[in-house]
């Protein structure tokens, strides 16, 4: 992950774009109730669109799908002309820089299926991301971690020092 991003360049990207464009993730495991939706839209009515939604250069969905979601029913369709306001990330082909702002987005407001987070945790893991790095991205601390990655307790321990020297040629070992 860059460090010298421009914190700027999102906004200064906004723009209204057609919402038939834009498409979702694969991978976002945030869900919300119809009654929760019902509220969204009324907020827009009451608000006005007051967050835009992030996507990548090819309009998949980063962050912002319910907003998307209820900007094609009525009567926010007609109300916005068929458009949504998209600022773009581009996180130059790299999907797991996709998959943490989606998910830092999410957790920054609500809750998560517990399914779709122990996938997303277990794939990242199988893509060689680290425990510090998942940690630190999704906002996890590693028992956390540990406990969506499915693995098992000395299988999690073996990668977590993996990387670190041995300090003595102790053994465990268990009784039955």
């Amino acid at each position: 992950m860059e460090n010298n991003i421009d914190l700027f360049a999102p906004l200064a990207s906004l723009q209204w774009v057609d919402r038939d464009k834009l498409h979702a993730n694969d991978y976002n495991p945030n869900k919300v109730s119809e009654e929760n939706l019902k509220l969204l839209v009324q907020s827009i009515l009451t608000n006005g669109w007051t967050l835009p939604i992030v996507v990548r250069p090819d309009y998949t969905i980063i962050d912002g799908f319910h907003r998307w979601t209820v900007s094609g029913r009525e009567p926010l369709r007609t109300k916005l002309g068929g458009k949504v306001p998209c600022v773009i990330v581009d996180h130059h082909g790299d999907e797991s820089a996709d998959v943490y702002g989606t998910i830092t987005h999410n957790r920054a407001r609500g809750t998560h299926l517990l399914e779709p987070m122990k996938a997303i945790v277990k794939k990242l893991m199988d893509e060689g991301k680290t425990v510090e790095e998942i940690g630190k991205q999704l906002g996890m601390k590693p028992e956390e971690v540990f406990r969506l990655s499915g693995f098992t307790r000395d299988e999690f321990l073996e990668l977590m020092t993996k990387d670190h020297p041995v300090y003595s040629k102790a053994r465990v070992i268990r009784s039955v």
